[in-house]
């Protein structure tokens, strides 16, 4: 494992994988972001991480959380935080240029409106199957021949109305896919989607170490495991819809 994905959304992270990621940090792919729209505060905000990550660049810089259209307004727009981007950029800050979003229409629009060279997007069996959320970002991903990071590839959707919050998983705002087969086979079916380039597992230390043995020994998902798969789907609500209030 060499990429590292953090953000000062992610309470004291950047203050403890500093120390910690220091002596790898030129065998390590560091990842960063910023929710942050206008120059300043994005300037503001990538000084702070690369000072608490101790840092002078990030390989990776990401608009955070994107989610409206009127977003990226701001962003490309005078004194907008792509102007931060690209400043730091050539100024050996950041490597390379990305964003992460939640709404497909939104990181239509932003792949549209500049260039980026990745995406962190979520994908799994639920948002493609029973929302068509996602297949076409990643397919115009492809076609701008970006990098696609895939997130919550072991999410499963919301949590039922009728389950007690004290049977939720701790730290989960959605319900996970159940361990280990369940979860193994959802992460190999987003592993298996064509020209994916990688996919981030998620934080929680039980389903971080399934997705390591899931990777170790990675096998394409196969038509049958595909159609179980799909069956566990069922009457899931997505975690995410398509929108049309963007």
């Amino acid at each position: 494992i060499n990429y590292f994905d953090v953000s000062p959304d992610y309470g004291d992270a950047e203050q403890r994988l500093g120390p910690a990621l220091a002596p790898y940090r030129n065998r390590s792919f560091l990842a960063c972001k910023t929710n942050f729209r206008d120059k300043a505060g994005a300037m503001t905000d990538l000084d702070n991480s690369l000072k608490h990550l101790q840092t002078d660049h990030f390989d990776l810089y990401q608009h955070h959380a994107l989610t409206k259209k009127a977003e990226l307004d701001k962003i490309f727009g005078p004194d907008g935080a792509m102007e931060a981007f690209v400043a730091a950029q050539k100024a050996g800050k950041i490597r390379y240029l990305g964003f992460s979003c939640h709404s497909v229409e939104t990181a239509i629009g932003a792949m549209d409106r500049g260039h980026f060279d990745t995406i962190l997007f979520p994908t799994n069996f639920v948002l493609f199957s029973k929302a068509n959320f996602g297949p076409q970002v990643l397919d115009h991903a492809r076609e701008k021949g970006m990098g696609y990071l895939a997130i919550k590839a072991m999410a499963k959707g919301k949590y039922p109305a009728n389950l007690p919050e004290r049977q939720h998983t701790p730290k989960c705002w959605y319900e996970p896919c159940h361990l280990p087969e369940e979860a193994s086979l959802a992460l190999r079916w987003t592993l298996s989607r064509p020209y994916l380039t990688a996919a981030i597992p998620p934080g929680n230390p039980e389903w971080f170490r399934r997705a390591m043995d899931v990777a170790q020994s990675f096998q394409p998902v196969t038509a049958d495991e595909i159609r179980s798969l799909l069956a566990h789907a069922g009457d899931l609500e997505p975690i995410f819809q398509l929108r049309n209030d963007v």
